[in-house]
């Protein structure tokens, strides 16, 4: 197999179009054998940070950028 760097841009575009399709067909088999072996049925949950843990963040990167003001006096 080439590498992806060797390919021509005409080879790239195939192989691109050659993924959307097999992600087409893997989604329209989940859809038929329904969504317990669907890879895609339950989109990720995004995180969320407490105001505390922002609070800590911003703490510690005060104090970071209080470290190297103090460096370079």
């Amino acid at each position: 197999m080439n590498a992806i760097t060797q390919l021509t841009p005409y080879q790239l575009r195939q192989a691109a179009d050659l993924q959307e399709k097999i992600v087409s067909l893997q989604r329209k088999l989940a859809d038929l054998l329904g969504a317990a072996v669907s890879p895609f049925a339950q989109p990720r949950k995004k995180r969320t940070i407490s105001a505390a843990g922002i609070a800590r963040i911003r703490a510690a990167q005060k104090a970071r950028w209080a470290k190297v003001r103090a460096a370079n006096k």
